[in-house]
């Protein structure tokens, strides 16, 4: 069985997140599966905070991962 991850980008470093995508997501599908939860997130709360996304993409089996941070590579 595969992982497959995604980087959550962000213009400032310490809010860029990586998550595993659930197995049952085809490839093409996760992009906009994760746009939607985002964008009702932002819609329903305005003033979230990282727990309340962290939440709604837990509640529909990602799974947030870990990670270090490594140098730019330019």
């Amino acid at each position: 069985m595969d992982t497959r991850l995604m980087i959550l980008p962000a213009h400032d470093y310490d809010q860029i997140r990586l998550v595993r995508i659930p197995q049952d997501y085809e490839e093409h599908e996760v992009f906009r599966h994760l746009t939607a939860i985002i964008a009702r997130v932002e819609e329903d709360k305005p003033d979230y905070r990282w727990v309340d996304m962290a939440n709604a993409l837990e509640d529909h089996g990602f799974e947030l991962v870990d990670f270090l941070l490594g140098p730019a590579l330019d």
